[in-house]
């Protein structure tokens, strides 16, 4: 027990000192920080020497019966030579709160056209279907045609990431 409260003890005073303005030199080893980056650390040893990349991962159950996993990198020099403007509109069709509190239904098991119009603060029918048309026409939600709608598997975590970006 004393062993592992030392450990917190080291990440916790890691993680203080990054917070207090006192990181490490890049590439500089922070003693107790391995356990709390080991997605960073993976990270770096797979890229090391190149300009370093980004990935994002996560494993989620939003709904009882259904599980997501992915993962996703990019090297950072493609990443900051691409076009971001290619991304405004599926960054725009998340600009709205209708349009959010959408995917966080739908996410969280709300699937049907019927049962998301019962959920207040979405307005009247018509614009419920406005803001399903364009997540739909963004790729953040897929319909079967019978007024059921999801979150691709492959945009749940991305969907997630985004928010958690938006929100530190």
């Amino acid at each position: 027990m004393e062993d592992r409260v030392a450990a917190l003890e080291e990440q916790v005073a890691a993680l203080t000192a990054r917070l207090d303005g006192s990181s490490p030199e890049v590439g500089e080893r922070v003693a107790g920080t391995e356990d709390v980056f080991w997605a960073l650390e993976g990270l770096k040893r797979r890229v090391a020497g190149g300009a370093g990349a980004v990935l994002y991962t996560g494993a989620v159950e939003p709904a009882e019966g259904e599980r997501y996993e992915w993962q996703y990198g990019v090297a950072a020099a493609d990443l900051l030579a691409m076009d971001w403007s290619a991304a405004a509109a599926s960054l725009s069709a998340l600009a709205h709160p209708v349009r959010l509190l959408l995917l966080r239904e739908v996410l969280s098991g709300r699937h049907a056209a019927a049962e998301l119009s019962e959920v207040e603060g979405l307005g009247t029918t018509g614009q419920l279907y406005h803001h399903l048309r364009q997540l739909v026409s963004a790729g953040w939600l897929r319909t079967n045609g019978r007024g059921q709608y999801i979150v691709p598997a492959e945009r749940v975590v991305p969907l997630l990431v985004t928010l958690t970006a938006a929100t530190r």
